[in-house]
Formats: C-alpha cells, structure tokens, sequence
C-alpha cells in the first residue's frame, strides 16, 4: 500500500491522469490518506515545517516487523524493481525460517547462501562462485 498527506482525491486524479498512462492500468494496491501526518510521524519522516512527508518506503512482515527501508528526498526517485527484489528476497528467508540468506544482488532463482560458521571469513568464496550477481 501507499501512503501520503495528499488526499484520496489527489490520489484518484494521479492514478487517473499519471499512473495509469505510465503503468498501462489502474494502480495495483491500495493508496491511503494520511493528511494529518499521522502515520508518518510514526514512521519519523513528517516534515512537520512543510507539512509533507518525505518519500520512504517499508518493508513490513506478517509479524508487523520492519525488515527494511529506504527514505529519500523528492528529486530522487525510487527504484521498483528493487524494493521487489528485496520483498522476494525476505519472503525466501522467511520461507526457509533463515536457512537460506541471499547475497548483495540476489535475484529469484539464483544462488542462496547458507548462514553458518563455515560461512565466517569465507563468503567471498560462496560469492566468487554464486550466480548472484550475473544478469
């Protein structure tokens, strides 16, 4: 989901005169109102002086627990592909209850690490040979 100060008309006109044009449909998740800045608060990026929110993103299991985020200044954009990357990368930890980790640039499919005493002072030889970092 998405969350901003803007209201859900803001919203409904960016979906209906940006996004879709940009993404070829609707959005695909829920966009919530958070005018008075509550939510972000929360999350510690309300600029209270402006009134806004700076763009973050969080990644949030099952559990309610923060596995990640990312905040950024409004002239630098968010990479999609990324913050889906790392969801996939968490939901494969999760699955495997931490028997599987994924290196720097792991992608779906590609070679998993197994964390372990065997791994301290020696991961750059499991990276050296994983497939990890190949397009």
């Amino acid at each position: 989901m998405s969350v901003s100060v803007d209201s859900v008309f803001v919203h409904k006109i960016w979906n209906d005169n940006e996004l879709s044009k940009m993404i070829g449909k609707d959005i695909p998740y829920p966009m919530l109102s958070d005018q008075d800045g509550s939510i972000g608060k929360l999350y510690g990026i309300y600029d209270e002086e402006s009134g806004v929110e700076t763009r973050g993103r969080f990644i949030i299991d099952p559990d309610g627990i923060i596995q990640g985020f990312e905040v950024l200044t409004p002239p630098v954009g968010r990479n999609v592909e990324e913050s889906i990357r790392q969801v996939k990368a968490f939901q494969l930890v999760r699955a495997t209850e931490g028997a599987e980790v994924t290196p720097s640039g792991w992608k779906p499919g590609k070679t998993t690490l197994k964390p372990g005493p065997h791994l301290v002072g020696n991961v750059w030889k499991e990276w050296k040979v994983s497939e990890a970092f190949e397009d």
